[in-house]
């Protein structure tokens, strides 16, 4: 009988360019340029520069481009480098049913190994659809996510970068399966990097099962072996764990559809469950008019889980920009008081800044058994704003801008794209960007799309 990593290693390994109906592709392409971008504004955040910094001096063969820099290194190296400049901003992509993730982490593999492997541009569209379908799967299989069992999402994603990686390294079925079992003996991640204080370790953990999966697939080809069985057998993933998993969401008709459609963008640089309130609580300030020294008491009417981890004491007075973006009531009073959200919104002079600071005891984050009721179907939350003449307003958001349900517009994609993109590339080299991702399917080798990506703004 075959485990379960047979099953998905089988349908990675058997998957072409002419398997994925138009309108994948196309979303594909969506997702690549919304990565990108992200990436892009990720390219100078502190994090990174120390990240590079400790790459540089490891060294490594000249096998694939660190985004940004230009500089070579090996393609394990590359893909944690890369990843961690997409998640930097916490601005990227979003999926959440029993747990979250974020699938556009495992991008920076397939373009690592397929620049490494001289793929085209046909094997990077397909290599991030099998990316997004795994990595979305292992979002459904766990019941109740193990999230709620204190564990953090890259514990899951130690199981889908081997595939993404694995399939441009042209692996067979039974090296696939071995990459899967080696990456997922040594990626568990409790929750503890997001919960309270934040450091930088909440943004690098993904990257860093990212790039552990551009090594077991890297190991599987030579001959390295590993559990067959890493999901369901002996003290594998589900013994280990305890409690429910239905593995059959796993493998239960891939591609049909393909998950990459269910996925959401980011119209905002934080934490996807703050979305729907921040969405909310602007909606109030230009429709009703609402200014910061007006406001009396701002309700926020959320799930449990939400209040959980964005709404303990040390949200109350972030002094990270990761605490932050991640701070329920830091994001209100900021919507309040800037009218916007955006990455200025989170600089070190925001965070000291009186008129944000201010609403902050204003604001309390309420656990609403309505709103648990309908998630993760519906992302939705109400924000209340009473004022000081004793005028109370109130707006419920079921899903923000960028969820798959009401998605950004090529225009609002493009926008999000050049704003990230603007201080570390001319605009004749975005427009190049822009319009070799929307032709992918031409490009012969990827590494002529990798060069595209080096600043001429340094």
């Amino acid at each position: 009988m075959e485990t379960v990593s047979q099953k998905i290693a089988d349908f990675a390994v058997q998957l072409t360019y002419e398997d994925l109906p138009e309108e994948i592709v196309q979303t594909t392409k969506r997702f690549l340029l919304d990565t990108l971008g992200c990436a892009f504004g990720g390219y100078k955040s502190e994090d990174s520069k120390i990240a590079l910094e400790v790459l540089r001096e490891m060294g490594g063969n000249a096998e694939a481009t660190i985004i940004g820099s230009g500089e070579k290194t090996s393609a394990v190296n590359a893909s944690l480098a890369n990843s961690l400049m997409v998640r930097a901003m916490d601005y990227n992509d979003i999926y959440w049913k029993q747990d979250p993730s974020h699938p556009s982490d495992l991008i920076p593999a397939v373009l690592a190994m397929a620049e490494k492997n001289g793929k085209s541009g046909k094997d990077v569209i397909v290599g991030i659809v099998l990316a997004y379908e795994f990595e979305m799967r292992l979002c459904e299989f766990a019941i109740p996510g193990i999230r709620e069992r204190k564990w953090h999402h890259a514990t899951l994603t130690q199981f889908a970068a081997p595939v993404a990686a694995g399939k441009l390294l042209d692996l067979s079925v039974e090296q696939m399966t071995h990459a899967i079992g080696i990456s997922g003996c040594h990626n568990f991640t409790p929750g503890a990097v997001t919960a309270g204080k934040l450091t930088m370790m909440k943004n690098t953990v993904d990257p860093m099962a990212v790039q552990s999966g551009v090594f077991a697939a890297q190991l599987a080809q030579k001959g390295y072996r590993g559990p067959e069985a890493i999901f369901e057998g002996k003290e594998g993933f589900i013994d280990v764990f305890g409690g429910k998993f239905d593995p059959d969401r796993l493998t239960r008709n891939l591609g049909k559809p393909f998950r990459i459609l269910e996925c959401s963008m980011k119209a905002f640089p934080t934490e996807a469950l703050t979305h729907s309130p921040i969405t909310a609580a602007l909606d109030l300030v230009h429709e009703e008019k609402v200014t910061p020294e007006r406001v009396r008491k701002i309700t926020v009417h959320t799930i449990e889980r939400a209040k959980d981890i964005l709404a303990d004491p040390s949200k109350y007075r972030p002094d990270t920009k990761e605490t932050a973006d991640h701070s329920l009531p830091y994001v209100i009073a900021a919507a309040v008081a800037e009218g916007r959200i955006t990455p200025e919104e989170f600089s070190p002079e925001k965070l000291k800044d009186e008129k944000i600071l201010a609403l902050l005891p204003k604001i309390e984050v309420v656990a609403d058994p309505d709103l648990e009721k309908v998630f993760p179907e519906l992302k939705a939350a109400i924000v209340e704003i009473e004022t000081n003449d004793g005028r109370t307003v109130r707006k419920r958001v079921d899903y923000p801008k960028g969820d798959y349900r009401s998605p950004m517009s090529e225009e609002e994609l493009l926008i999000k794209f050049t704003s990230l993109a603007g201080p570390v590339f001319s605009p004749h080299k975005q427009k190049a960007i822009e319009d070799t991702v929307w032709h992918l399917e031409e490009i012969s080798m990827a590494s002529d799309l990798m060069k595209l990506f080096i600043s001429d703004k340094e």
